[in-house]
């Protein structure tokens, strides 16, 4: 991009960690403590990255469910940002973009039920509690906010797709600076409606594997401020971005892998780089057959020159949906930083059908000879949603 987008240190909270630096610990170093075992309404159990009820404090918001708890206390953790960015552009300046898609379904779901046994519905139920907006909504009311909040639900891209329209935001000139991420929560709708599909896996989650089974699911929320100037940050910006909605199949991928190939090609050509310049790919991964053979594909076709680092952060914090991508970009702003790579927790029988990445393991993640300038991040999402990020870091050496 000719104008760099500097992104905040984020604010992030799931089960790996309810804190940056906790959160990157574990997910560094493939620490699943935070995947368990949970039992469903119907009796049914499914291994979910769910954040520990005790970790989750009262949101103070008009209805503080648990997706607003998620989203608040990662919120609070890059105030200091928001108040300077309030500081400098004022309220009227500042947007909120946030991606999600299981909207307070604890409330609606008990709701429903009242409502089917009673003919109406409890009298502390709004229709607003299930509504897509209210995660925006939220952040705008918690910081007294003036510009536009726009809400994003493009299933696991959803997160990405609020960053990306937070920097057309500022690059269009409508705001100075955004309040850009993603929430969602691992309720029994979720667990539930994913097994239906077919697509949770009854053991924690083996991306790539020849043996993998299918997702484990997850919870979370992961924020930063975008800003035309640097607010806090430490040189880390959004260097690109690429969409594609290839629309194959509702729930499939295109096999092939093809709109994969192309949101990760728009994300380089926005970001004027090469991929020999990219050390680093956030895969999407998500442990189904289907996603991580045409996942492989694309990006073996992207980087056919040379085997770039690569892992999947979903075997640590589980597939995390709406907030998916906003978690990945937090991973990926934390290698720019300290020039540390993700391990990819995993069997290592490597599928044989598909094409072999070069997964990161110990070694490789302590002994990266590459400075590490720029990082891909990919979500591939229900639809052919697809969108790929790309962050860099300034003081090259």
């Amino acid at each position: 991009m000719k104008n760099k987008i500097y992104i905040s240190e984020p604010g992030i909270i799931c089960s790996a960690g309810t804190s940056l630096q906790d959160a990157w610990k574990n997910i560094l170093s493939g620490n699943q403590s935070g995947i368990k075992k949970v039992l469903t309404s119907t009796g049914e159990e499914f291994f979910a990255a769910r954040v520990d009820d005790e970790k989750l404090s009262s949101s103070k918001g008009r209805y503080d469910m648990r997706i607003i708890k998620l989203e608040n206390a990662a919120l609070e953790q890059i105030r200091a940002a928001v108040e300077k960015a309030v500081e400098m552009f004022g309220k009227k300046r500042i947007g909120v973009c946030v991606g999600s898609c299981d909207n307070g379904s604890e409330f609606s779901v008990e709701s429903h039920k009242v409502f089917f046994n009673t003919n109406s519905f409890p009298q502390n139920y709004n229709l607003e509690i299930q509504s897509a907006d209210y995660p925006a909504t939220f952040v705008k009311e918690k910081f007294s906010l003036e510009g536009p909040a726009l809400a994003f639900s493009t299933a696991c891209s959803s997160s990405a797709a609020a960053i990306i329209k937070a920097a057309q935001l500022i690059e269009s000139n409508i705001c100075d600076a955004v309040i850009a991420g993603g929430a969602d929560v691992a309720s029994d709708t979720v667990l539930l409606g994913f097994n239906s599909l077919e697509a949770v896996s009854n053991e924690i989650t083996n991306p790539f594997s020849a043996n993998r089974k299918g997702i484990t699911l997850g919870e979370g929320a992961s924020f930063f401020v975008l800003s035309k100037d640097r607010i806090c940050s430490d040189g880390i910006f959004l260097a690109g971005y690429g969409e594609s909605a290839d629309a194959y199949h509702m729930t499939s991928p295109d096999p092939e892998g093809t709109g994969a190939e192309t949101a990760m090609k728009n994300a380089l050509l926005k970001s004027e780089i090469s991929c020999s310049e990219i050390g680093y790919v956030n895969l999407h991964g998500t442990g189904t057959r289907l996603n991580d053979s045409m996942e492989a594909k694309a990006v073996s076709r992207i980087f056919s020159s040379f085997k770039v680092p690569c892992s999947t952060t979903k075997a640590v914090t589980g597939h995390t949906l709406g907030t998916a991508a906003a978690i990945e970009a937090a991973v990926c702003y934390m290698a720019l930083k300290t020039q540390e790579l993700p391990v990819q927790v995993w069997d290592k029988i490597f599928d044989k059908e598909i094409p072999e990445l070069n997964f990161i393991d110990n070694e490789l993640s302590k002994n990266n000879l590459n400075k590490i300038n720029y990082a891909l991040s990919n979500s591939f999402a229900f639809g052919g949603s697809n969108a790929s990020l790309v962050l860099g870091r300034d003081c090259f050496e």
